[in-house]
């Protein structure tokens, strides 16, 4: 996203709110976070109401995950309508062609989520977008983006690498944080802990001695390798076993036929700062 205004504030012009990022994107980036979403999501976009709109805000240089969101949702509901929304009037332009409207569309904006008529989206997915941005802003933006959820809405925010084999976000309702979900690419994971580098932006300054997320992290390569043995079957297999340890003292909100996604939820409550 590119815009000249701050998160907690928007200019009397009426400009979009948000500050400079890079931009990076590449396709197939967010799959690992769709495939959760369209999950987490299902009962949410089926409900038996008008076509729900679904936000991919701050989708960078390309429009690519934008155009993955739209088809990766339609899998859940034919008719669910994406808003891709960038700050840099040229990304937007750039994005058009792509469009496929009414179930794709793209325009300028940030932070406010500009849509027509005032609609309330059941998901807006930020990601890569907040972790370029101060640790302080990040709670005003939070509620500003939760402010504009339906009441059934969900707020996807998180981190990932440049190809998609790491993840961590956090999801979150009209009230607030909910849940983080850690999520890899199993092979080739060497411990865990590897996915600290891509915490979202509210935890990452928090890994260190003392704090939740480093216990929790801890933790899981403790049970990680305890798990070695099982390597032998498979990552998988070892990843399971391990989130299954974990679930023994911390609050999970997922079970193995997640886990075999190499995924694993946590609620927010235990790894918040504090």
């Amino acid at each position: 996203m590119a815009a000249s205004d701050t998160p907690s504030s928007r200019g009397r012009s009426g400009r979009p709110v948000g500050t400079i990022t890079r931009g990076t994107t590449n396709t197939n980036r967010l799959r690992r976070m769709d495939r959760w979403i369209a999950h987490a999501a299902g009962r949410t976009l089926r409900a038996p109401v008008a076509p729900p709109v679904a936000v991919d805000l701050g989708y960078g240089a390309a429009p690519w995950t934008a155009v993955e969101l739209s088809a990766r949702l339609r899998a859940v509901r034919a008719d669910v309508r994406v808003v891709g929304i960038e700050i840099d009037p040229a990304r937007v332009a750039a994005a058009l062609p792509m469009a496929e409207p009414p179930l794709l569309e793209f325009r300028r904006g940030g932070f406010e989520v500009p849509l027509d008529g005032g609609a309330r989206p059941r998901l807006i997915r930020a990601a890569n977008v907040l972790r370029q941005y101060d640790e302080e802003q990040v709670a005003g933006v939070w509620a500003r983006l939760c402010g504009r959820l339906a009441p059934d809405g969900l707020l996807v925010e998180g981190t990932c690498d440049e190809v998609g084999r790491r993840h961590v976000w956090v999801a979150l309702g009209p009230e607030g944080p909910r849940t983080v979900t850690f999520a890899a690419r199993l092979a080739g994971l060497e411990r865990p802990s590897e996915l600290a580098e891509r915490l979202p932006k509210a935890l990452i300054h928090h890994n260190v001695p003392g704090r939740p997320v480093h216990s929790f992290l801890r933790d899981f390569d403790r049970a990680w390798a305890a798990a070695a043995p099982l390597g032998a079957f498979g990552a998988r297999q070892r990843w399971v076993a391990a989130c299954a340890a974990l679930a023994a003292d911390w609050p999970l909100r997922d079970g193995p036929v997640r886990w075999r996604q190499g995924e694993l939820t946590v609620a927010w409550a235990a790894l918040a700062p504090r």
